[in-house]
């Protein structure tokens, strides 16, 4: 890799600039931590550690049940779950058939669940046994291509004294109804011999992973990721954390075998798909599986607990966790210390809660930057302490290219310092949107002979190389980390019989200006009357939690530009003029 502006003053000198990648499928990196270490610990549930032996043996089950169902290379299947320890084997399992995984968020209704089916052609589909879970995958299966259906009870993964008592007291999450067609997951380990069948796979070219995005628009469309786009994303990471010795000396990777990543993050998502569970497979290292981050009393005490007990090394979080961590009043009686490097995404990380927490945990924390459409990690800030820049996203990765270009055609390149549209190269990127050529077009550039991504994001390199983010080109809404997107929420509004129009913006919370809010505004038709807690509970049963308004306003009219696009930009500026 030729030397880019980021290499000159503060990138790492023990960080390689590029690296070789194996050229093979990515559930070859389960295969060779069993067969290297078979008894070791991999996922952590409920004080039970399941060994990478069993979880290749899930694996292999799986591939071997889908192909029964003549599902292999070319299809798809879906995902319905929360961090739960069925997560890694079905995911490589997918993989293992020959089929592409397809995350969904657990916590869809059953019409945004329905769309995902739909729109990916999922023939398939695995469920969190639950009393919500269950009966909105049913729903949201209709009229599609789904015709395996398998639900995934948590009682396999609990110890069997509290198995045997939740059963009997009725406290274990379980679906108050099965259809005739619904298979079990335990049935298929029980039934099925551990001999996934024999697929051919293309690293650059097969996809392992779609994954959806709101994208520019805010039209949900499915990122397709190959085998080699998380693959080398995972060995990107590997190579750019280096932490110093704490009794000093030169800067030292993770190590293999010996790290414990903790599952904070949701699965279904990019960043804590890629970043944490696969990358616990690629070190060989333990995963804490954590379904719900904000569980206890106060919240997040269980995650704190959670690390405690299991000793985490590695963690992913968004800003929000971070600064709900060090808010918890009873976080100083937990031992934090086994923490050693810590990243953060999805939102602008305030030096301010990036200090404390370090004060309080003793680890390193590092920003980063990426999008669902590069696997998700482009960008990071050293890990190395003196080396960081607050501020900014940090710089490039090993072998990615990231470029400033104008934003009126996103096609000339703007000089070091000038303000424009990032643009991403890399081994990472994906290959395009799912059956979306057009939208695909709309995103990639060629440039100087390197295929580019148009992030959307508007930013500058700074005089030490490093990239800064200004303004955001999409209208996207920041929850928590999570991105909602306003389009995609008004066409959900536009289903409720009173609605004439809708419009959704994003406002900044007043106890964390980093974190947003969904609020929307409602043109009634004529003659209808409504309240905003009629809205909000309205939305409870259509979109998923953080989609949902905060507050609901009823307008009589919308402002909107000369061929009638609403301008969404008057609404929040409006809004901001009031606080």
């Amino acid at each position: 890799m030729e030397k880019m502006p980021w290499h000159k003053s503060r990138w790492p000198e023990t960080v390689k600039k590029s690296l070789d990648y194996p050229e093979e499928p990515l559930f070859q990196i389960l295969d060779k931590i069993t067969a290297e270490h078979p008894e070791s610990p991999s996922t952590i549930f409920d004080g039970i550690s399941h060994s990478f032996a069993e979880v290749k043996d899930h694996a292999d089950r799986i591939a071997n049940f889908l192909s029964s169902k003549g599902i292999g290379k070319g299809d798809r299947v879906a995902i319905f779950l929360p961090n739960t320890p069925h997560y890694p084997p079905i995911f490589f399992g997918i993989l293992k058939s020959g089929a592409t995984a397809v995350t969904c968020n657990p916590s869809y209704k059953a019409n945004e669940l329905n769309f995902q089916l739909k729109d990916s052609g999922a023939k398939a589909i695995f469920v969190f046994d639950h009393p919500s879970f269950t009966p909105t995958s049913y729903e949201g299966m209709k009229g599609t291509d789904v015709k395996v259906h398998v639900i995934c009870s948590i009682k396999r993964y609990l110890p069997k004294a509290k198995a045997v008592l939740g059963g009997l007291l009725g406290k274990i999450p379980k679906g108050d109804y099965y259809e005739e067609f619904t298979e079990f997951y335990d049935d298929i380990i029980e039934q099925y011999e551990p001999k996934a069948p024999a697929v051919s796979i293309k690293p650059k070219e097969d996809l392992a992973l779609i994954l959806y995005t709101g994208g520019t628009t805010g039209t949900p469309k499915g990122a397709m990721l190959t085998h080699n786009n998380l693959y080398s994303n995972v060995m990107q990471f590997d190579e750019w954390v280096q932490l110093e010795p704490k009794e000093g000396g030169h800067p030292e990777k993770l190590k293999p075998g010996e790290e414990v990543f903790v599952g904070a993050l949701p699965w279904y998502h990019s960043y804590g798909l890629t970043l944490t569970m696969v990358a616990s497979y690629a070190m060989g290292s333990s995963l804490i599986c954590i379904p719900d981050p904000r569980a206890g009393k106060p919240p997040l005490s269980e995650l704190l607990a959670e690390i405690q007990k299991y000793k985490g090394t590695i963690m992913h979080c968004v800003p929000a966790l971070y600064a709900g961590m060090i808010n918890n009043p009873n976080v100083g009686k937990y031992d934090l210390s086994s923490l050693k490097a810590c990243g953060s995404g999805a939102a602008p990380l305030p030096p301010e809660l990036c200090k404390r927490f370090e004060d309080v945990s003793g680890a390193t924390l590092f920003e980063g930057y990426g999008l669902t459409e590069t696997s998700p990690m482009t960008h990071a800030n050293p890990s190395i302490k003196s080396l960081r820049k607050f501020g900014s996203i940090g710089v490039p990765l090993p072998d990615t290219y990231a470029t400033i270009l104008d934003i009126e055609t996103g096609k000339k390149e703007l000089k070091q310092g000038e303000t424009g549209e990032i643009a991403i190269s890399g081994p990472q990127v994906m290959t395009g949107y799912w059956n979306k050529p057009d939208e695909t077009d709309e995103v990639m550039r060629t440039i100087n002979g390197k295929r580019y991504f148009l992030t959307g994001d508007i930013g500058h390199i700074d005089e030490d190389g490093f990239f800064v983010i200004s303004d955001r080109k999409k209208d996207m809404i920041n929850v928590g980390g999570l991105k909602a997107y306003p389009r995609e929420i008004e066409d959900i509004f536009f289903e409720h019989p009173k609605v004439a129009m809708a419009a959704v913006i994003g406002l900044p919370r007043e106890e964390d200006p980093t974190n947003e809010y969904v609020k929307a505004y409602i043109v009634l038709k004529q003659g209808e009357t409504a309240t905003e807690e009629e809205f909000i509970a309205w939305a409870k049963d259509h979109m998923a939690g953080y989609k949902r308004p905060r507050e609901v306003k009823f307008v009589d009219s919308l402002p909107m530009t000369a061929v009638g696009k609403v301008l969404r930009r008057e609404l929040r500026e409006a809004e901001l003029a009031k606080k």
